[in-house]
């Protein structure tokens, strides 16, 4: 499945990508045997030939196109990406659209399976975020239950390494709110120029 790689953010790499499961392809493959049937049965039984036949033979066609073709392609142009900071869906041959959500708005996930879904390994996987995207319906995904733990586990790295992001910031700016009120002290003439640069320096090697 293609996937440009430059569409990847620095550090950020695909964990898990792919289609929709391949029980929608059930359905075309069905309306295939209807349209070879319906073209035996145009070309052996019924009478008449020429203009007729062109005809049958086109109001087939035109359906086959529509039933079987055009979900093929939906199904060959829409999928799933898991990285390691977003969640991605894309779909769409000549027009196409998509959802990106960061996994550290995710909220709550779950997936539905039916009884014939679950035999199949196929269900549904819905998703909770916070911001524009709201609530999200991934249709039709292979082992939704198996990709559920994945995306928690995911998105749990992701917030680890969040947060362990999180705390230079915060000592530099504690750091530099250290040096204002030390530059106050000395201006103040509470401590001494010698005793200013001194802690300073500290600081400054701590950030």
């Amino acid at each position: 499945m293609p996937w440009p790689e430059d569409s990847l953010t620095e550090g950020e790499s695909v964990v898990s990508k792919f289609r929709q499961h391949w029980k929608l392809l059930v359905v075309p493959f069905g309306w295939f045997v209807v349209a070879l049937i319906a073209l035996f049965v145009v070309f052996r039984w019924i009478p008449g030939g020429g203009t007729i036949d062109l005809v049958l033979t086109a109001a087939v066609i035109a359906a086959a196109l529509y039933l079987i073709v055009r979900p093929l392609v939906d199904w060959a142009v829409t999928y799933y990406v898991l990285t390691t900071e977003r969640l991605i869906t894309r779909t769409g041959l000549i027009a196409r659209s998509g959802i990106e959500i960061p996994l550290e708005r995710i909220t709550n996930v779950n997936f539905h399976q039916t009884m014939v879904e679950r035999l199949l390994r196929a269900g549904d996987l819905i998703v909770e975020s916070a911001g524009e995207t709201g609530r999200s319906e991934f249709r039709n995904i292979p082992r939704p239950d198996q990709f559920q733990a994945l995306l928690y586990k995911t998105r749990e790295a992701r917030t680890i390494d969040l947060q362990r992001a999180a705390p230079p910031a915060a000592v530099t700016s504690d750091a530099a709110e250290q040096i204002r009120k030390l530059k106050e002290l000395h201006d103040d003439g509470l401590i001494s120029a010698e005793e200013y640069e001194t802690k300073r320096r500290e600081l400054l090697e701590g950030m």
